[in-house]
């Protein structure tokens, strides 16, 4: 009952006038940040990081999650119009959309994706309130080499999770672990990789690193691109929306099934909490089993609406799930929720077993903003912006990137008053895009940089325990189970899944 009257004292601060409008431009700022080809919300946030110094705790949380869910949802709106994805987790939505669209139904397509994302999201929500407090019940019982194992499963994960380019992803995993290890030894007062440099021994802040790998490396990829626009003009002439059509025929949605929007909202949910799975990947999991069990396969690629559900509601579900092992572990469940990570470290606040319990006044109004979010602003916005929003999207691209570097560079400064904190971030920025161009995943640089050190911590912890035998790492039931998940994992996405290609 303390738990549910902390979730009511979180709702009641969420409306309170000084929180709420933070919760409202925040979810304006990562619709626009979401349609917007190129933008994502995971950027949106990177540019918020600096600004939360000045901010209240509770006021930045609920800002990232109005974010993190307009971000994930917004990205059907250029996906169905013009068949761009507006985010990755999209590109599902625009096998379906943009045929819809052709057909004249582009509003219904939208209205759809809407709905679905409404239901996914506040039923991920819900799910994010329930199982939180267990998975912190749980993460107690993990001890020492338990701990290092699960995050050693996180990483490992996050690199064979990157279809097709798994070395790559080791790499930019391990430059990122090595990375922070600068600065002060995380078992011994004594520094490391200063090279005599004092600005050094504190380590790499985590806001350089953002705002350079995900901002700066933005800029610099964009600017290769010869356009003026992001979307063209003549394209967004090509695709008008009324607003009358933004409702979708209730005969479509029976034909969906209540059943059909839970299940892939609990597929999207489940994919969350798996570290480095992200939007992509849920969307594309559910797309996969709503196909399967369709009764109308054949329909599918030629504007299905029960595609566009699946793989809206599942994307949307994903961003309550990617906070489950964030809060309870520290471990981040895609790089938007690193980003997150780093607004709670920069306010000293270190997520972990008891992280719920000592700090849930913060906490609790992050959860009903992001329920909040989707049972409400996702449809109301839709419905009110939506024949503004292509509009809106095609900008042009010297303004919209000149102005992020402005943001980027001065908000760096401000935040830490350093011009050393802006080399780094260009510095981060030149490597990130350097990464970009020969197709490392800059994503998997964040985790291993936030995951290292912890990483680095429980395993000489764990040696220190042993005498320095790893045997320890055998002999403890937790650190067992982490390893064999370990290897379960790899098999069904490295070993199994080429073979069944193969046979195919």
């Amino acid at each position: 009952m303390d738990y549910v009257a902390e979730l009511m004292r979180g709702f009641a601060v969420l409306m309170q006038p000084d929180i709420l409008p933070y919760l409202i431009g925040g979810y304006l700022i990562g619709t626009f940040f979401g349609a917007v080809p190129g933008l994502t919300s995971m950027l949106a946030i990177a540019l918020l990081l600096p600004l939360t110094y000045s901010l209240d705790v509770t006021a930045a949380l609920v800002a990232c999650a109005g974010i993190f869910m307009a971000g994930m949802c917004s990205g059907s709106i250029t996906a169905t119009t013009i068949n761009i994805p507006g985010a990755p987790s999209s590109m599902m939505t625009a096998i379906e959309g943009y045929p819809m669209q052709q057909r004249g139904e582009g509003a219904k397509a939208l209205g759809h994706a809407a709905l679905a994302s409404m239901i996914g999201g506040a039923l991920g929500a819900v799910l994010l309130m329930v199982v939180a407090p267990l998975a912190t019940d749980a993460a107690l019982l993990i001890r020492t080499p338990g701990k290092f194992a699960l995050i050693a499963f996180a990483l490992i994960v996050i690199v064979i999770s990157q279809r097709g380019a798994i070395s790559k992803g080791l790499v930019a995993t391990t430059l990122g672990v090595m990375v922070a290890t600068v600065g002060i030894d995380v078992m011994q007062p004594v520094t490391r990789f200063t090279f005599g440099t004092a600005v050094l021994m504190q380590g790499i802040d985590i806001m350089p690193l953002v705002i350079g790998a995900f901002a700066i490396s933005e800029l610099l990829v964009q600017a290769e691109n010869k356009s003026a626009r992001t979307v063209e003009a003549a394209d967004v002439k090509a695709a008008p929306i009324r607003r009358r059509d933004f409702i979708p025929p209730w005969s479509e949605v029976r034909e969906i099934g209540f059943f059909r929007y839970v299940k892939c909202a609990v597929i999207g949910y489940a994919v969350g909490v798996l570290p480095g799975a992200g939007g992509s990947m849920a969307a594309f999991v559910a797309y996969a089993e709503s196909m399967r069990s369709s009764k109308h396969p054949e329909k599918y690629g030629k504007g299905s609406v029960e595609g566009i559900a699946a793989a809206e509601g599942a994307n949307n579900a994903m961003c309550s799930g990617a906070f489950v092992p964030m809060l309870s572990f520290g471990i981040p469940g895609d790089p938007t929720t690193a980003i997150v990570l780093g607004v709670l470290v920069i306010n000293g606040l270190q997520p972990g077993p008891q992280f719920l319990d000592s700090q849930m006044a913060l906490i609790a109004p992050m959860f009903m903003a992001l329920f909040v979010s989707a049972l409400i602003l996702v449809p109301l916005t839709l419905y009110l912006l939506g024949p503004w929003f292509v509009r809106i999207v095609s900008i042009r691209r010297d303004i919209l990137y000149a102005s992020i570097a402005v943001i980027a560079l001065v908000g760096c400064y401000v935040a830490t008053y350093s011009m050393f904190q802006m080399g780094l971030a260009l510095l981060f920025g030149v490597l990130a895009w350097l990464l970009r161009r020969h197709g490392y995943p800059v994503a998997c640089l964040l985790l291993g940089f936030v995951l290292g050190p912890s990483l680095e911590e429980y395993c000489r912890r764990s040696l220190s325990i042993s005498d320095g035998s790893p045997l320890i790492f055998l002999t403890s039931p937790d650190s067992l189970f982490f390893l064999a998940l370990t290897g379960v994992f790899y098999y069904f996405m490295v070993i199994r899944k080429p073979q069944a290609r193969q046979h195919a």
